[in-house]
Protein backbone atom coordinates (compact mmCIF):
# COMPACT_ATOMS: atom_id res chain seq x y z
CA UNK A 1 0.00 0.00 0.00
CA UNK A 2 1.35 3.29 -0.88
CA UNK A 3 2.52 5.10 1.99
CA UNK A 4 0.74 8.19 1.50
CA UNK A 5 -2.52 6.21 1.49
CA UNK A 6 -1.25 4.74 4.73
CA UNK A 7 -0.57 8.22 6.30
CA UNK A 8 -4.11 9.10 5.09
CA UNK A 9 -5.66 6.73 6.94
CA UNK A 10 -3.61 6.81 9.81
CA UNK A 11 -4.66 9.99 10.52
CA UNK A 12 -8.05 9.61 10.13
CA UNK A 13 -8.10 6.88 12.39
CA UNK A 14 -6.36 9.04 15.05
CA UNK A 15 -8.86 12.30 14.28
CA UNK A 16 -11.82 9.66 15.27
CA UNK A 17 -9.82 8.06 18.23
CA UNK A 18 -9.17 11.20 19.50
CA UNK A 19 -12.34 13.15 18.99
CA UNK A 20 -14.45 9.94 20.69
CA UNK A 21 -11.65 9.95 23.72
CA UNK A 22 -11.80 13.97 23.92
CA UNK A 23 -15.19 14.29 24.07
CA UNK A 24 -16.08 11.75 26.75
CA UNK A 25 -13.36 13.24 29.17
CA UNK A 26 -15.89 15.83 30.24
CA UNK A 27 -17.93 13.12 31.33
CA UNK A 28 -15.56 11.20 32.97
CA UNK A 29 -14.09 14.20 34.90
CA UNK A 30 -17.84 15.60 35.81
CA UNK A 31 -18.80 13.83 39.08
CA UNK A 32 -22.50 14.60 38.42
CA UNK A 33 -22.64 13.24 35.17
CA UNK A 34 -24.79 10.23 35.67
CA UNK A 35 -23.87 7.93 32.60
CA UNK A 36 -20.39 7.63 34.19
CA UNK A 37 -21.40 7.18 37.13
CA UNK A 38 -23.50 4.18 36.47
CA UNK A 39 -20.74 2.60 34.30
CA UNK A 40 -18.09 2.80 36.87
CA UNK A 41 -20.22 1.80 39.96
CA UNK A 42 -21.82 -1.17 37.66
CA UNK A 43 -18.56 -2.44 37.00
CA UNK A 44 -17.07 -1.57 40.22
CA UNK A 45 -19.79 -3.30 42.31
CA UNK A 46 -19.15 -6.18 39.63
CA UNK A 47 -15.29 -6.21 40.66
CA UNK A 48 -16.10 -6.12 44.72
CA UNK A 49 -18.24 -9.37 43.78
CA UNK A 50 -15.92 -11.53 41.56
CA UNK A 51 -12.19 -10.17 41.78
CA UNK A 52 -11.92 -7.96 45.42
CA UNK A 53 -14.29 -5.90 47.53
CA UNK A 54 -11.38 -3.47 47.51
CA UNK A 55 -10.33 -2.90 43.94
CA UNK A 56 -14.16 -2.63 43.10
CA UNK A 57 -14.22 0.36 45.79
CA UNK A 58 -11.27 1.98 44.08
CA UNK A 59 -12.06 1.59 40.75
CA UNK A 60 -15.74 3.16 41.17
CA UNK A 61 -14.14 6.33 43.30
CA UNK A 62 -11.31 6.51 40.34
CA UNK A 63 -11.90 4.55 37.98
CA UNK A 64 -13.54 7.44 35.33
CA UNK A 65 -10.27 9.76 36.30
CA UNK A 66 -8.10 6.99 35.31
CA UNK A 67 -9.54 5.61 32.34
CA UNK A 68 -9.88 9.73 31.65
CA UNK A 69 -6.46 10.15 32.22
CA UNK A 70 -5.24 7.12 29.76
CA UNK A 71 -7.47 8.61 26.96
CA UNK A 72 -5.94 11.82 27.17
CA UNK A 73 -2.43 10.89 27.02
CA UNK A 74 -3.52 8.48 23.70
CA UNK A 75 -5.50 11.26 22.41
CA UNK A 76 -2.11 14.24 22.96
CA UNK A 77 0.08 11.02 21.34
CA UNK A 78 -1.69 10.61 18.13
CA UNK A 79 -2.23 14.45 18.13
CA UNK A 80 1.12 14.85 18.59
CA UNK A 81 2.59 14.21 15.26
CA UNK A 82 0.52 17.65 13.78
CA UNK A 83 4.27 19.35 15.37
CA UNK A 84 6.78 16.15 15.66
CA UNK A 85 5.56 14.95 11.87
CA UNK A 86 8.84 13.01 11.48
CA UNK A 87 7.86 10.77 14.46
CA UNK A 88 4.89 10.24 12.78
CA UNK A 89 4.45 6.48 12.10
CA UNK A 90 6.07 6.04 15.93
CA UNK A 91 3.67 7.88 17.70
CA UNK A 92 0.48 6.47 16.03
CA UNK A 93 1.97 2.92 15.78
CA UNK A 94 2.38 3.42 19.65
CA UNK A 95 -1.40 5.32 19.49
CA UNK A 96 -2.67 2.76 18.18
CA UNK A 97 -1.83 0.26 20.47
CA UNK A 98 -3.07 2.44 23.75
CA UNK A 99 -6.59 3.11 22.19
CA UNK A 100 -6.80 -0.82 21.64
CA UNK A 101 -5.72 -1.68 24.92
CA UNK A 102 -7.90 0.67 26.63
CA UNK A 103 -10.70 0.05 24.60
CA UNK A 104 -10.45 -4.00 24.88
CA UNK A 105 -11.13 -3.32 29.01
CA UNK A 106 -14.53 -1.30 28.00
CA UNK A 107 -15.37 -4.13 25.23
CA UNK A 108 -14.57 -6.49 28.23
CA UNK A 109 -16.53 -5.26 30.46
CA UNK A 110 -19.64 -4.39 28.38
CA UNK A 111 -19.58 -8.40 27.55
CA UNK A 112 -18.44 -9.71 30.77
CA UNK A 113 -20.45 -7.66 33.22
CA UNK A 114 -24.01 -6.68 34.79
CA UNK A 115 -23.34 -3.49 32.46
CA UNK A 116 -24.41 -4.75 29.04
CA UNK A 117 -23.76 -3.89 25.67
CA UNK A 118 -26.01 -1.08 26.01
CA UNK A 119 -26.02 0.41 29.24
CA UNK A 120 -29.84 1.80 31.07
CA UNK A 121 -29.34 3.63 33.73
CA UNK A 122 -31.70 5.73 35.73
CA UNK A 123 -32.86 9.57 35.76
CA UNK A 124 -35.28 11.62 37.55
CA UNK A 125 -36.45 12.99 34.15
CA UNK A 126 -36.61 12.88 30.36
CA UNK A 127 -34.10 16.36 30.82
CA UNK A 128 -31.86 14.57 32.84
CA UNK A 129 -31.00 11.93 29.96
CA UNK A 130 -27.96 13.13 27.93
CA UNK A 131 -28.12 9.09 25.91
CA UNK A 132 -31.41 7.97 24.41
CA UNK A 133 -34.75 8.63 26.67
CA UNK A 134 -36.06 4.53 26.82
CA UNK A 135 -38.57 5.06 29.17
CA UNK A 136 -39.70 7.27 31.89
CA UNK A 137 -36.86 7.35 34.11
CA UNK A 138 -35.30 5.58 32.03
CA UNK A 139 -31.94 6.16 29.49
CA UNK A 140 -30.52 3.77 27.27
CA UNK A 141 -26.87 4.27 25.54
CA UNK A 142 -26.78 2.07 22.40
CA UNK A 143 -23.56 3.62 20.69
CA UNK A 144 -20.69 3.25 23.61
CA UNK A 145 -20.12 -0.43 23.26
CA UNK A 146 -19.73 -0.32 19.40
CA UNK A 147 -17.50 3.31 19.87
CA UNK A 148 -15.31 0.97 21.80
CA UNK A 149 -15.23 -1.72 19.57
CA UNK A 150 -14.80 0.64 16.48
CA UNK A 151 -11.82 2.16 18.51
CA UNK A 152 -10.67 -1.62 19.29
CA UNK A 153 -10.32 -2.87 15.79
CA UNK A 154 -9.36 0.60 14.36
CA UNK A 155 -6.09 0.98 16.83
CA UNK A 156 -5.12 -2.61 15.78
CA UNK A 157 -5.33 -1.29 12.06
CA UNK A 158 -3.35 1.73 12.81
CA UNK A 159 -0.50 0.00 14.77
CA UNK A 160 -0.12 -2.51 11.67
CA UNK A 161 -0.19 0.70 9.03
CA UNK A 162 2.66 2.42 11.11
CA UNK A 163 4.71 -0.57 12.66
CA UNK A 164 8.48 -0.85 11.09
CA UNK A 165 8.88 -3.98 8.40
CA UNK A 166 11.38 -6.16 8.51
Amino acid sequence: MNSLIKAVISWLIALWVSYVFIVSLFYKFDESALEPQHIFTTIGVWMSDTINTTLGELFVQYGAILIGLAELTTSLLLLVPIVFWKHRKKLHCIGGLMASFIMAGAVFFHIFTPLGWNPTWQVANEAACEAVFLAPNSCVDTGLANAALSILILGLVMMFLNKKHS
